[in-house]
This record gives structure tokens, C-alpha cells and sequence, in this order.
């Protein structure tokens, strides 16, 4: 097994738990009569765009979930900054007399919120300092009655990769002659599954682009929210190609990551005009919300 396999295999290993495992009241054997809601939970924003764009897939999705019967609410959940939050929400579902929450996270891939804080705010796990730290930012725990399971994230499929095939091809048009940045938020404590995502991510631009040249950066608490980062990417890709294209692998757009961090770095470029940027985020895709469709049809049926 190669390196790249086994940090895949490590990340599953981390991951199954949460997957299998759920917390609160049994619900019957038979699945009769159970009331299942879906929550979708993100990392949340001060930035109102950002949050309207993930309540827009709660939109998108909401009819398509309920229709065969199986779901009975959709609801959305910010991990942080703002209501409705994770416990908010999971209150809200107990009081209305649900069995089950299939819960899916709207990260891109594993990391310390995903695999450490949400878990924790859910009861599902109680590692003290993870509950120090969520009391520090004031981010309420609450252990439901209901049953909680938790679904993969994003990068358990290829929507990522041909979410940022399309935007590359958008952006840079013709590719020949263009070098990609990728622009992500990073996790200090998950980097070797952060470096794996882009590292896939820009092995499927080459192969299907035909980009030669893919830099990666981070833009998040890792490198201090530093545009300084992502400079140093675009000049790394200007120095071997004509054009650099900038894109965010983030899930929406927030100016004080798109504007502040990302776009001051492509305005700092001293070959600015060489450069192109289109502030965009992984939202709007009509493929992801497929993906959270299938998703919760898949751990309905006992498959995800």
C-alpha cells in the first residue's frame, strides 16, 4: 500500500466510529414508525452571504429528501458565529418528538472540527480538552435524545475534483500556458489529509485540463488568515507559466477570506495583469446538493 493509500486508510480508520456509532435513545430495530430528521451542519460565518449560500442547499435539497417519506424535517445548523446552532437545532428536533438525526457535515475533508468538535458538541465523544476549548468560544454542547448518526463529508466523492475543473476551465478558458493555485483552509492537526485533498485535486486538473503546473497554499488559522501564503503560490505558478488561476477550495464566499486574504494576494502580485481571479467559492453546484441527496438516501439504507 502506498503513502497516499495509507493515510486514506488511517483517515477512514479515524472516521468509522462516527459513522457507525450514534448516541441518544435506540430507534425500533425495524425502522417502523421512526421520526428522521436531517441536519445540515457547517462551519458557519459572520458573513451573511456565506450562510445564505448554505442555507440555499438546505432549499435545494429540502423536497428532494422528503418526497419517498422516509424524512420528516431539513434543517441547517452553524457550528459557530451565529444561530440556529448545532444544539439549537438537535433541541429543536427532540422537542418535536424525532427518533433519528442523520447529520451531514458540509466540510470538504476530515479535520479538527469535523472529526473532534462536532462530535463533541453532539455527546458523541468527551475529550476534555475539546470541551474546554468549545467552552472557551462559547459554542453550547448538547447531547440529544434522538439517535445520531454522521454521514461522510465532501471529499467522499469527486465532486470536489469537478467542482474545480469547471471553475478552472471558466476562469482560465484556454488552459495552455496556465498554472492553477489552489486556495484552502488547512488544519494544523489533519495537514497530511488537507495535502492529500488539493494533492488530488490538482492530479485531476493535470489529467483533465492539461495543467502542468498546480501550487497549493492555505489561508485559514494555520498561516494566521496571511495573504502571504497564496502570494508566494501565484509566483511559484508565474514563474513557470503565463497566467496563474487563483481558486478558493472553500465552500462559500466570504469576503474576509475571498476579498481580504485571497483577493489582497492577487492584488499584492506585482504581474497582477497575469493573473486571474473570480472571488468564487465551491457554491453555487448543483452537484453537491445531488451529493447530499444521495448521501442521506445512502444511510437511510444502511449503505453510506
Amino acid at each position: 500500500m502506498n503513502r497516499r493509500l495509507l493515510k486514506r486508510a488511517l483517515a477512514a480508520l479515524v472516521l468509522l466510529p462516527l459513522l457507525l456509532g450514534g448516541c441518544g435513545e435506540p430507534v425500533p430495530e425495524d425502522g417502523l414508525g421512526a421520526k428522521v430528521g436531517v441536519l445540515l451542519v457547517n462551519h458557519g460565518s459572520h458573513s451573511k452571504n456565506w450562510r445564505d449560500m448554505l442555507v440555499d442547499v438546505e432549499h435545494s435539497v429540502r423536497d428532494r429528501i422528503m418526497a419517498d417519506g422516509r424524512i420528516a424535517e431539513v434543517r441547517t445548523a452553524f457550528m459557530e458565529y451565529t444561530e440556529p446552532s448545532i444544539s439549537t437545532q438537535m433541541r429543536a428536533f427532540d422537542e418535536a418528538g424525532f427518533d433519528e438525526v442523520i447529520v451531514v457535515p458540509l466540510f470538504l475533508t476530515v479535520s479538527s472540527h469535523s472529526l473532534d468538535d462536532i462530535p463533541t458538541i453532539l455527546g458523541m465523544k468527551a475529550d476534555p480538552k475539546v470541551m474546554a476549548k468549545l467552552a472557551e468560544e462559547e459554542i453550547e454542547l448538547y447531547r440529544p435524545r434522538a439517535r445520531v448518526t454522521l454521514t461522510p463529508m465532501l471529499d467522499f466523492s469527486s465532486l470536489l475534483k469537478k467542482n474545480l475543473l469547471r471553475r478552472t476551465q471558466a476562469l482560465a478558458g484556454e488552459t495552455e500556458d496556465t498554472g492553477v493555485v489552489l486556495v484552502a483552509y488547512g488544519d494544523a492537526s489533519y495537514n497530511q489529509q488537507w495535502e492529500t485533498l488539493v494533492g488530488d485535486i490538482g492530479r485531476y486538473l493535470k489529467l483533465k485540463a492539461g495543467i502542468d503546473t498546480v501550487a497549493y497554499a492555505w489561508c485559514g488559522h494555520l498561516v494566521d488568515y496571511s495573504p502571504e501564503p497564496t502570494l508566494r503560490a501565484i509566483e511559484q505558478v508565474l514563474e513557470l507559466e503565463d497566467r496563474a488561476a487563483v481558486l478558493p477550495v472553500l465552500v462559500a464566499v466570504d469576503p474576509a477570506f475571498q476579498d481580504d486574504i485571497i483577493g489582497e494576494a492577487v492584488a499584492q502580485s506585482p504581474e497582477g495583469s497575469r493573473v486571474r481571479y473570480a472571488g468564487d467559492a465551491i457554491l453555487p453546484d448543483a452537484g453537491l446538493n445531488d451529493w447530499v441527496v444521495e448521501i442521506v438516501r445512502q444511510t437511510l439504507d444502511g449503505g453510506a
